[in-house]
Formats: structure tokens, C-alpha cells, sequence
């Protein structure tokens, strides 16, 4: 903890946990049977966490404690935000897409700002998974982690949710838009 409160003010320390314990007690649907306590002590365990779900929620990814699924060994951070969170929009999918642009290059991309983040970008799986608890992207869209293999032929995967319906699309690889970003996560230990 000494580590993170060194990076952090002891009112963005404060401010930082009491969003995550709020919203958390506010969303109980997305981590059916888990205690903040206990997510709590985590978090101060380990200081990078709090660190990363920090960065995440400046960057407007409004995380909170979910578990995908029935697996409640599995428990993440993961953004839920009502649409793709505004501070990671505007951005291509990768570096190799954004150094590829000739014109017009957007300021980042998806993979590299979730690496500095320390976040994983969310699969079409989890994005689902995500789905489940809520009607997440209806006017926006995210980027999510795409197969090499459509990779490597230049392409992207993004999702967003319309028509009570998760849609997964493909896109260059180099596109970007004002309304897409993307979402990502954190494993808890």
C-alpha cells in the first residue's frame, strides 16, 4: 500500500476507494456472493492493482468487481462503463496500424495504451460475458482482442450491443472512430 499512496494523494487514495466500494454495493448483480471487504483487502495487498483500477477509472472505464460467468475463482476489474470509455477512444487497434497510417494517424492505439495501463484488452468471450450484466455499448463500440490470424491480413474485431444483441465486427486494423474504444480488465488474486 505504501508503494501506491507514494503515486497517489491520500484524497485520490480515498476518493479512489470509496467509487470502487460504492459502485460495487451498487451492482451486487455483477459479483453475486462476493464481500468488498474482501476485494478490499486485495487491493491493499496490492498496491499495482489499485495503481492499474485507478488509471482505469480516469480513463472514464468506470471499473467495478465482476465475475463472468459461474466461476467465482475468477474475478476481475473490468470496465463498465455504459459506453466505451471516453479517455481510450479515437484510437486505432495497434501500433503496427497506427505506424501504417500515412495520414491522419490517431494519437494512440488500443493494445499499447492497455499495456502501459496494465490491462488486458477484453476477448469476444468476455465481452459477452459482460453483456450479461448489462446493456453495455448501445452507442458506442470497443475494440476487442482479435486472432492473429485476422491480424496478420490486416484486419481488427470490434463489438458493441444493439438490438438486444452482441454484435462482433471486423474493421482495418488502422480505422478509428470517435465513438469506439475499448474495454479492459484486471485479474484479482
Amino acid at each position: 500500500m505504501d508503494k501506491e499512496k507514494k503515486s497517489l494523494s491520500e484524497e485520490e487514495y480515498a476518493d479512489c476507494m470509496g467509487i470502487l466500494k460504492a459502485r460495487f454495493e451498487d451492482n451486487m448483480t455483477r459479483h453475486k456472493g462476493l464481500q468488498w471487504k474482501n476485494m478490499e483487502e486485495k487491493l491493499v495487498a496490492d498496491p499495482d492493482m489499485l495503481g492499474i483500477v485507478h488509471k482505469m477509472e480516469a480513463s472514464g472505464g468506470e471499473p467495478d468487481v465482476v465475475c463472468l460467468g459461474d466461476n467465482k475463482e475468477e474475478v476481475f476489474f473490468i470496465d463498465c462503463s455504459k459506453e466505451s470509455p471516453l479517455g481510450r477512444r479515437s484510437i486505432c487497434y495497434d501500433h503496427e496500424a497506427m505506424q501504417g497510417r500515412k495520414n491522419n494517424k490517431p494519437l494512440h492505439n488500443a493494445l499499447d495504451m492497455a499495456q502501459e495501463m496494465g490491462i488486458e484488452i477484453l476477448t469476444v468471450e468476455q465481452y459477452r460475458g459482460l453483456q450479461e450484466l448489462g446493456d453495455f455499448d448501445t452507442k458506442t463500440s470497443s475494440w476487442v482482442r482479435t486472432p492473429d490470424k485476422i491480424r496478420k491480413l490486416g484486419g481488427a474485431i470490434f463489438c458493441d450491443y444493439r438490438y438486444d444483441t452482441v454484435f462482433v465486427y471486423h474493421n482495418g486494423a488502422a480505422s478509428y472512430y470517435g465513438a469506439r474504444g475499448f474495454r479492459g480488465l484486471v485479474r484479482l488474486p
